[in-house]
């Protein structure tokens, strides 16, 4: 790679792969070579997109369509419910669940003889009807792609598409129109907040820390994506590297900083191979370094692999971790602007946060805050998932109410159950109930119904779920992932869990109750960081939206849901039974006794309530209560 020494050769670089670029977005581009985009993110991966890949090529080579086919690996669709996905550029055709042996038929039927494959074309469940373009599927139509923009769309791997479509503009327009107090400002004015949970602005963050008067400085970005169920993170580095890497250079010429730090979690082997990768392209092409485009600004970027602590993913902690100390949070002040790595004056903002900043600074704050609400501006990615039927990675505009992204995004709750409740913002965050799906979604609303936008983990809930199963289920994570260096998060998230234990196992009280909501009150107001205090969320949310299914395990020694093992009770429907005596044989206590040909009975006394008979009965008798 020649180096791109200056504005000119990287407008350069730009006009020769415009060209392939623009056949991707128009249905009317001169030429008739096609492109085959593949999906290329973990998820497609490891449902044999690799091979599809492969074998489209082996496809494309044998009918001699080289000049006239090119098969390209992208990153994530979003579409992850009806993956792995192929998209045909210009021709605008968006095909889901492909395998490895549809290959053949793609090139042949579609490249070659020019007919769409209408058995890998999106069906809309509504009404049956086909759908050819990603556009027209009810998955996208309300979604608005600022963060996400390019994946799908590009090679992570190749620097060269990324600049094509404006890639490294806005770092060359901050270095040689801008200077480092208008992109400051203009960051301020769009008020981006961050997007790893906080919600805190990137300007104001930026701001102090290019107040302090240090010759070295840092800025890192938290990949330490921990939450159960996310991953938007990932996704944005697997599909679009360089959008972060380009935010992380003009983030540290505004503070001064020439070295940039990735905190990325080991567990995340596609990321890290794609970082590698962007970072060698942009060091080899000049726009990492030494001299960025001839201005005398040097920056540098390093990863840095943590270990999967959930901790981690608080930025005191994570400094620590990168400094080789166990990842513990500081008490604060001072801040990490002020005294962050190595002492130094240090900027920590998450993948999601930087993707926007690109884009921000080529079109300008006042268009970005023309979306979203009045205190929470632009869009937000969502990793949906849980009982519901579009599971997937969304980016909707900050207003969006949860009835849209749950039931116009989402597709509604599978199998035609009933919703019952959205958890948002992973183990830190709150479960919201069906009386708030007409709520605009951001930060401080969320935050206003006992929830939180967190770093965006939205899992669907449904009928068959336990809501004391559900904040049962975030303790336990959240107990293992304390550091345990404050009494209220190592000790009193502990005696929250063994609480919530006592009630699903039928023990509980109405004392232990007023305890419940006692204890995690106290944890919140006296944690040391974000991980404690936000805890107890999952509680205190549950108590306060379902009240009643915890009086139902306490009162009544019932689950409601039947989800909880020592409370299930199994019985047999006598009008269903047919006497077959299968559940009795099978019974490994002896716990069913009936006579051939007559309704058997479950002694309640002796069963152990493993759910044999249960899986054993073909006529639908047994039923858990």
């Amino acid at each position: 790679m020649n180096k791109i020494k200056n504005l000119e050769d990287l407008k350069r670089i730009k006009e020769e792969n415009l060209p392939r670029m623009i056949m991707r977005g128009d249905k009317n581009a001169a030429g008739d070579k096609k492109h085959i985009l593949v999906c290329g993110g973990t998820g497609c991966q490891s449902s044999k997109s690799k091979d599809i890949l492969n074998n489209l090529r082996k496809a494309v080579t044998d009918n001699n369509l080289t000049d006239r086919v090119e098969v390209i690996m992208v990153g994530c669709f979003g579409f992850c419910e009806q993956g792995p996905i192929v998209e045909i550029e210009p021709d605008d055709v968006f095909y889901v669940g492909v395998q490895p042996s549809d290959a053949e038929d793609i090139i042949k039927e579609h490249i070659i003889n020019g007919n769409k494959i209408e058995r890998l074309l999106y069906t809309n469940p509504a009404n049956g009807e086909k759908i050819t373009t990603q556009d027209d599927i009810p998955f996208y139509k309300k979604q608005m792609r600022i963060a996400l923009q390019n994946c799908g769309r590009i090679d992570p791997e190749n620097i060269n598409e990324y600049i094509a479509v404006d890639g490294y503009a806005a770092l060359a327009k901050v270095l040689t129109e801008m200077g480092r107090d208008n992109t400051l400002e203009e960051l301020k004015k769009s008020g981006l907040r961050g997007r790893g949970g906080g919600g805190f602005p990137i300007g104001k963050k930026l701001e102090f820390a290019k107040m302090q008067n240090n010759p070295q400085k840092y800025i890192i970005c938290n990949a330490d994506e921990g939450d159960p169920g996310a991953f938007m993170d990932r996704s944005i580095l697997e599909g679009d590297p360089n959008s972060v890497l380009e935010a992380m250079a003009i983030a540290g010429y505004i503070i001064g900083a020439n070295e940039g730090r990735i905190y990325i979690r080991a567990e995340y082997p596609l990321a890290i191979d794609r970082l590698r990768v962007a970072i060698k392209q942009a060091e080899d092409y000049g726009l990492l370094g030494d001299n960025i485009l001839g201005t005398g600004f040097n920056f540098r970027i390093f990863l840095c692999y943590g270990a999967g602590a959930f901790v981690c993913g608080e930025e005191t902690a994570l400094i620590h971790s990168i400094e080789g100390n166990r990842g513990e949070p500081s008490v604060k002040p001072p801040f990490p602007a002020v005294s962050g790595l190595w002492k130094k004056p240090t900027t920590v903002n998450n993948v999601e946060t930087f993707a926007n900043v690109p884009k921000i600074i080529l079109k300008g704050a006042d268009w970005f805050c023309k979306l979203g609400t009045e205190k929470s501006h632009g869009t937000k990615v969502f990793a949906l998932a849980g009982k519901i039927n579009n599971v997937g990675l969304v980016e909707v505009p900050m207003g969006i109410t949860l009835r849209e992204i749950i039931y116009d995004v989402g597709g509604g709750i599978k199998n035609g159950k009933k919703f019952k409740a959205v958890q948002t913002g992973g183990p830190s965050g709150g479960c919201i109930s069906a009386d708030n799906l007409d709520i605009q979604i951001d930060y401080d609303n969320l935050i206003s119904i006992g929830s939180m936008m967190g770093s965006g983990g939205m899992i669907v809930l449904d009928e068959d779920n336990c809501m004391v199963n559900v904040a049962k289920f975030y303790l336990e994570f959240t107990k293992e992932e304390s550091c345990g260096r404050c009494t209220p998060c190592r000790v009193g998230n502990k005696r929250l869990l063994e609480i919530l234990e006592k009630i699903t196992d039928g023990k509980g009280t109405m004392e232990d109750l007023d305890k419940l909501k006692e204890l995690a009150e106290s944890i919140k107001d006296t944690a040391l960081c974000g991980l404690g205090q936000t805890a107890p969320n999952p509680v205190l949310s549950t108590l306060k939206c379902f009240y009643d299914e915890y009086l139902a395990h306490v009162q009544e020694k019932r689950c409601p849901a039947g989800n909880c093992a020592k409370l299930k009770r199994y019985t047999i429907n006598a009008d269903k039974c047919k006497g077959c005596s299968a559940c009795s044989r099978v019974c490994p206590v002896k716990a069913i006794s009936g006579e051939i040909k007559k309704p058997f009975v479950i002694n309640q006394d002796k069963c152990i309530k493993c759910g044999t008979c249960l899986s054993t009965c073909k006529f639908g008798a047994i039923e858990v209560k």
